[in-house]
C-alpha cells in the first residue's frame, strides 16, 4: 500500500497520481513516497544529493514495461526515471529527480548457465561478487574487477562500462555482455546482441521504435566511422557514453548494439536481464608487493613491471597505507605489509601474475624478483623490499584493503575530506607520472592535500583533494580544479573519466567527443529517448531538446549539511563524515556488517541510509532552531513533570492518528538496528550507528511515549536478580500459554528465557569464599593478588546460565588460581540499547568507580559475555570519556591467553574430533583477533578449533525477543548461521555469545555449549 502523503516533505502530486494507477493496473513491486527511502536514495557515493519524487522497487521486467506504457500517458508527461543499482557510482549517475527504478531488492536473479559456451544470464540487480560466488563451484567467474564488487550490481556496472584491477588483461566490463534485454519508455522490448551488419539493416527498415534506433545508429557510426577513430583515444580504458567506436567490428561486418549501451548511464532504456561472458578462474596466482620510499618512484616503475608481463598492478600511496593501518582490516595485515627496517614505506605497488601454467607465471615473478633485486642492492628507483604472496587468502586479504582505500579516505580527521570528482583520471600508462607530477602541482597550487590509488598498469589513477564541501568557497574549487584537470588530462592524450563513468561531469563531453561527434550522440539520444526523460542530464540531451546538461556545481550535500550550525555538526561529526561508499550494502551474508540491510535489501536500513536520516533530522531540526545541544542537557532533570507527560501523550495520540514526523520514519529505520556494533569497525569511517541510535531514541522519547517493553528491557538488570531469588516460581509462570500470550500481545516480547535452576548460589554452596564483598577482597594480601580471578558477574550468565559461570569458576580451580564472584553490578548495556543515555552514565559511573577500586588490586578481573565485557571498552569510553578510569574487565580468551605457556607438551591430551567456533558479532566486530585467542587456547590444551565465518545470529540481545523484530531475527539467522550448522555436527558447534546461544536453543531446541565448558570437560 502507498503510504498516508499527510505532510511528507516535497511531496509531487503527478508522481503520486502516477503510482496509484500503476498500482492498479498490477504493478507487483514496491513503492515508496517516503521521506527516508527517498533520502536514502538522494545520494551515493559521490558528494552530490538530489531527492527523487518516489521510488519504485519492480520484481520483474513486465513490472518495468507496465511503468514505461503508463508513463507514455500525456498527463505523465512531465514525470523523468532513472534506473538505480547498487548506487555505488561516485559521479552521481543514478542520482535525479522524478522516479527512481532500483533493481536491486528484487530483480537479482540468476536465470541460466552454459557452460560449454561458458555464459551466463542474469537479472540486472544481481551483485558481482553474488554472481562469482555462484558461478565458483563450475570454476568460472565473471571477470571485470571492482572495488565495489560485494554491492554493486551488474546493471551499474553494465550502465557505467566499470572496470578495474587487472583490467589491463580482462578489459571492462563491455568486453564480457554478449548481450542486453532492454525496455524502451515506450514499453517496447528490444533484446541486442553481435549481429551481421545486414542483419542490423533488416530490422532498420522495420517500422518501429527498434527500427527506428537501429537505422539512426547504423546511419551514425557508419558516416562518421573516420572521425569517430581519430577522435577516440587509444586507451585500455576507452571512452565511455556513448562508445559509437565498438558499435561495429573493425571489418564493419558485425554491428553490436549492446556496445552502445554499456556506458549508456541509464540515458536510453531500462536494462533488465544481460547475458555474460564467464572465463575459467585462474589456477595460479602470485603476488609482489613492492615497495618504495615515495610515491613518484611507485609510478616511474610501472614500465619495468609490465615487461615482465604482470596481469595486474595497483599502487597506494602512504595515506591510505597509513588509515589502513588504523582499520580492522590491518588486522589480516600487520604481518603482511610490514614497513621495512628503519626506512619509511611511501608508496606500495601491488603486482600480480595469474594464470594456469605455473611453471610460466613463477618464471615472470622470478623476472621480476631479479630486477628488483638489482635495483634494491644499487639502491635505486626508490624501491625499498619487497614481500612475495602465493597464499590465495593472503591475496584476498590485501585487495580487501585496496578495495577499502575509497571508504577509508573519509576516515581523514578534520572538516576537509578527500571526495571525488577528478578521481578516475586516464592518460597512457608510459606517462603516468609525468602527468600526475604536474596534477599534484595544480593541487598545491590551491594548498590541497589528496589521497592517490589506482591502476597504474592502465594509466588510471583516482586522487582525491581533500575539500570542505561545508564551506562555499571549498565548494567553488570542485568546478575550477575540473576545468583545469580536464585541459591538464587532454593535453597528456587522455580522459577526465577513465572509469566511473560520466553523471554530473557530462558537461565536459563536448570536449573530448567534439562538435560534431557530440551532436550525432544527441542524435541517438534522440532515437531512443526523444524527450528527455532518461535519465536526464547526463551524457547528453536529445537533438532539439533546450534542457541544460547537468553541471558539475550541483547541488552537493554540503549545501544541505552546512545548513546545520558548526557547533552540532561538530557534536555529530561522525554521522556526517559518512561518504556513501556503501560498504554497509555488502550482501556477503557470512560476513557480519549490517544484518538488518541484509535481510531486508532496504538501503534506509543500512548505516548509509540511517546516517542520511539523522543528517536530515539535525538539518530540518536547524532550520527550526531547535538546540539538540540544550534537549539533551534537559536529561540530568531528576524529575518527569506532569505537564511533560500530558504532552507526550498527547503527541503520541496525534502520531497513531497519522500525523506526519519525520522522527517517527527516523525511529522506525532504528528499531530495525540490532545495535551488533558491526558498522563502528567494519566501515571505514568507523560509523557506530548503534551509539547515534540510542541518542536519537532519548531525544525522541522526549516528546513521545515509550512502549512498556523499552521498560522491560532497559531495567532488566535490576529485576532479574529480585526474582532470580525465586526461580521455579518465576519459571512457571513464564511457561504458562496465558502469560506468554499476554507478553506477545500486550508487552511485544517473545520467547522470554527461563532462569537458572539451581541458582548459581545453590550450585557454589559448597565452594567457600566464592562471594566476597568489597572490603573482603581489599583484604586480600598483596603477594596473593596473582593467584585470584574476579570474576565481574553480567545478568545474561549469572542468571540464566549460571551452570556456564560454575563451570569457568572449575576451570579457573584447575588451571591453579582462586575464584572470586564480584558483587553483581548493571552493566547499563540494556539501558544503551534503548536509549535511557541519562540512566545508562548513572550506572556506568556507579559502575566504573566500583571496578576502579578494585583495579588499584591489580587482580585480574574477567568477563563471561563478550558483549557486556565489551560494552565498558566501547559505550562506556563513548559516555565516560576520561572519567572512566583504569580499570580493565577481560573477556574469557584473553585472561586465557595470558597464562598459557605454549611450549608446553599437551600431546597427551591430543583429541582427534574439531570444534568449531561460532563467535558473537559484537566480539567479531570490536576484537577481532578473539577467534585467534581461542584457536590458540584450544591448541594449548591439544584440542583444535576452527573459527566460522558467520554473519549476526540475529538474536542481538533482546532484538530478537521483540515480537515487531521476530521475523527478521529468524530471517538473519536462516541467511549464516543455519546454513553453517547444518553442514557440522551441532555437538562439536561452539558459541561465546549467550544471545546466540539462546537463538539455537529456540530454535533447534538444542543446547550449544561455550568453549570454556569443553575446557573444563577435558580437564574433569
Amino acid at each position: 500500500m502507498i503510504p498516508r502523503i499527510s505532510h511528507i516533505p516535497n511531496i509531487v502530486k503527478i508522481a503520486i497520481t502516477f503510482l496509484e494507477l500503476l498500482k492498479k493496473k498490477g504493478f507487483s513491486g514496491d513503492i515508496s513516497i517516503g521521506y527516508a527511502d527517498r533520502l536514502a536514495l538522494s545520494t551515493d557515493n559521490s558528494i552530490y544529493q538530489l531527492l527523487p519524487d518516489a521510488i519504485l522497487f519492480p520484481r520483474s521486467t513486465a513490472d518495468i514495461v507496465l511503468v514505461a506504457k503508463l508513463a507514455n500517458d500525456s498527463k505523465f508527461s512531465s514525470l523523468v526515471f532513472t534506473a538505480r543499482g547498487g548506487g555505488t557510482g561516485t559521479n552521481g549517475q543514478s542520482l535525479n529527480r522524478g522516479i527512481i527504478i532500483d533493481t536491486s531488492r528484487y530483480m537479482n536473479h540468476i536465470l541460466k548457465i552454459n557452460v560449454e559456451e561458458r555464459w551466463v544470464r542474469v537479472e540486472t540487480g544481481v551483485v558481482k561478487d553474488q554472481l562469482n560466488i555462484w558461478l565458483k563451484p563450475y570454476g568460472l567467474f565473471f571477470c571485470p574487477e571492482l572495488s565495489t564488487s560485494n554491492r554493486a550490481t551488474l546493471g551499474g556496472m553494465i550502465n557505467t562500462d566499470a572496470s578495474g584491477q587487472g583490467s589491463l588483461i580482462y578489459g571492462k566490463t563491455s568486453d564480457h555482455v554478449k548481450a542486453l534485454q532492454i525496455v524502451l519508455l515506450s514499453g517496447h522490448i528490444m533484446e541486442t546482441y553481435a549481429m551481421p551488419s545486414i542483419l542490423a539493416e533488416k530490422i532498420g527498415s522495420i517500422p518501429n521504435d527498434e527500427g527506428r534506433i537501429y537505422q539512426q545508429v547504423l546511419k551514425i557510426c557508419r558516416s562518421n566511422r573516420t572521425l569517430i577513430l581519430k577522435n577516440f583515444p587509444k586507451l585500455k580504458r576507452f571512452l565511455t557514453g556513448y562508445d559509437l567506436e565498438h558499435v561495429f567490428s573493425n571489418d564493419m561486418q558485425t554491428f553490436d548494439m549492446t556496445r552502445l549501451l554499456c556506458g549508456s548511464e541509464g540515458t536510453l532504456a531500462f536494462i533488465t536481464e544481460a547475458k555474460l561472458n564467464i572465463i575459467p578462474i585462474p589456477r595460479v596466482r602470485r603476488l609482489v608487493n613492492i615497495k618504495y620510499n615515495c610515491f613518484d618512484s611507485a609510478l616511474r616503475n610501472t614500465s619495468l613491471i609490465l615487461s615482465t608481463k604482470a596481469s595486474s598492478i595497483e599502487t597506494i600511496d602512504s595515506k591510505i597505507l597509513s588509515l589502513a593501518s588504523a582499520d580492522i582490516c590491518w588486522y589480516s595485515l600487520k604481518n603482511i605489509i610490514q614497513q621495512v627496517c628503519d626506512k619509511d614505506m611511501s608508496a606500495l605497488n601491488i603486482v600480480e601474475f595469474t594464470g594456469n601454467n605455473a611453471k610460466k607465471i613463477e618464471k615472470k615473478v622470478n623476472t621480476l624478483c631479479n630486477h628488483l633485486d638489482k635495483l634494491i642492492a644499487i639502491q635505486q628507483h626508490g624501491i625499498i623490499a619487497y614481500q612475495l604472496c602465493n597464499d590465495t587468502n593472503i591475496i584476498e586479504h590485501i585487495y580487501n584493503m585496496r578495495k577499502k582505500a575509497v571508504g577509508l579516505l573519509g576516515n581523514i580527521q578534520g572538516d576537509s575530506k578527500p571526495i571525488p570528482f577528478v578521481e578516475d583520471t586516464v592518460v597512457p600508462p608510459e606517462r603516468l607520472a609525468d602527468y600526475i607530477a604536474d596534477f599534484r602541482k595544480l593541487l598545491d597550487t590551491y594548498g590541497l592535500n589528496y589521497g592517490m590509488f589506482g591502476h597504474v598498469d592502465v594509466g588510471v589513477l583516482h586522487v582525491r583533494p581533500e575539500l570542505d564541501i561545508c564551506d562555499p568557497t571549498q565548494e567553488q574549487l570542485v568546478k575550477k580544479i575540473s576545468d583545469e584537470v580536464v585541459k591538464l588530462t587532454s593535453n597528456y592524450g587522455g580522459l577526465l573519466w577513465g572509469e566511473h563513468g560520466k553523471g554530473f561531469r557530462s558537461q565536459y563531453s563536448p570536449i573530448f567527443f567534439g562538435a560534431t561527434l557530440f551532436k550525432e550522440l544527441r542524435r541517438i539520444k534522440s532515437a531512443f529517448d526523444p524527450y528527455n526523460r532518461m535519465n536526464p542530464g547526463k551524457i547528453c540531451t536529445p537533438l532539439g531538446n533546450n534542457k541544460a546538461i547537468i553541471q558539475v556545481d550541483a547541488e552537493k550535500r554540503g549545501t544541505y549539511d552546512r545548513q546545520i550550525p558548526i557547533f552540532i555538526r561538530n557534536e555529530w561529526h561522525k554521522i556526517l563524515e559518512c561518504n556513501g561508499n556503501g560498504l554497509c550494502f555488502n550482501l556477503d551474508v557470512h560476513t557480519i556488517m549490517c544484518p538488518s540491510m541484509k535481510i531486508t535489501r532496504n538501503r534506509v536500513l543500512s548505516p548509509k541510509g540511517r546516517a542520511t536520516l539523522i543528517r536530515e533530522w539535525l538539518r530540518l531540526l536547524s532550520n527550526k532552531n531547535i538546540n539538540l545541544s540544550k534537549l539533551e542537557k534537559h536529561f540530568d532533570k531528576k524529575s518527569i513533570k506532569l505537564l511533560i507527560f500530558i504532552k507526550k501523550m498527547r503527541n503520541s495520540l496525534f502520531a497513531s492518528l497519522g500525523q506526519y514526523d519525520f522522527s517517527h520514519e527516523i525511529k522506525e529505520a532504528m528499531f530495525s538496528c540490532l545495535a551488533c556494533k558491526a558498522c563502528s569497525t567494519q566501515c571505514p569511517v568507523k560509523i557506530d550507528i548503534s551509539n547515534f541510535r540510542s541518542r536519537f531514541l532519548q531525544l525522541y522519547y522526549m516528546r513521545y511515549l515509550r512502549p512498556i517493553s523499552d521498560y522491560l528491557v532497559a531495567n532488566l538488570e535490576y529485576y532479574i536478580p529480585i526474582v532470580a531469588n525465586v526461580p521455579r516460581l518465576f519459571n512457571f509462570f513464564l511457561n504458562r500459554s496465558l502469560v506468554r500470550n499476554v507478553s506477545q500481545r500486550y508487552i511485544g516480547m517473545v520467547d522470554l528465557p527461563i532462569l537458572s535452576y539451581p541458582t548459581l548460589k545453590q550450585q557454589l554452596r559448597n565452594h567457600k569464599n566464592i562471594f566476597l564483598t568489597l572490603k573482603q577482597i581489599q583484604s586480600i594480601q598483596k603477594t596473593q593478588y596473582n593467584s585470584y580471578i574476579l570474576i565481574v558477574q553480567d545478568v545474561f550468565t549469572s542468571y540464566y546460565e549460571a551452570s556456564l559461570v560454575y563451570d569457568f569458576i572449575i576451570l579457573i580451580q584447575k588451571l591453579g588460581y582462586r575464584a572470586v564472584i564480584l558483587p553483581f553490578l548493571a552493566n547499563g548495556k540494556t539501558e544503551h540499547v534503548k536509549g535511557f543515555l541519562k540512566r545508562f552514565m548513572d550506572t556506568a559511573k556507579n559502575t566504573a568507580e566500583f571496578l576502579n577500586s578494585i583495579a588499584e588490586l591489580d587482580i585480574a578481573m574477567v568477563g563471561i559475555d563478550p558483549a557486556m565485557v565489551l560494552c565498558y571498552r566501547d559505550e562506556y569510553h563513548s559516555i565516560l570519556k576520561s572519567n572512566r578510569g583504569n580499570f580493565n574487565v577481560l573477556m574469557v580468551d584473553e585472561w586465557l591467553s595470558q597464562i598459557i605457556n605454549r611450549d608446553r607438551d599437551t600431546t597427551k591430551h591430543r583429541i582427534k574430533k574439531t570444534w568449531y567456533l561460532f563467535s558473537h558479532c559484537t566480539e567479531s566486530a570490536i576484537s577481532p583477533d578473539s577467534s585467534m585467542r581461542w584457536k590458540n587456547i584450544f591448541a594449548y590444551f591439544g584440542l583444535k578449533l576452527e573459527s566460522v565465518n558467520i554473519g549476526c545470529c540475529g538474536m542481538a540481545g533482546t532484538y530478537g525477543h521483540e515480537k515487531k523484530n521476530l521475523k527478521n531475527s529468524l530471517g538473519i539467522y536462516e541467511l549464516s548461521w543455519s546454513s553453517k550448522l547444518q553442514d557440522l555436527p551441532i555437538e562439536y558447534c561452539l558459541a561465546t555469545g549467550f544471545s546466540c546461544r539462546n537463538q539455537i536453543k529456540r530454535i533447534h531446541g538444542k543446547i550449544i555449549h561455550h568453549p570454556i565448558q569443553v575446557l573444563v570437560n577435558l580437564m574433569k
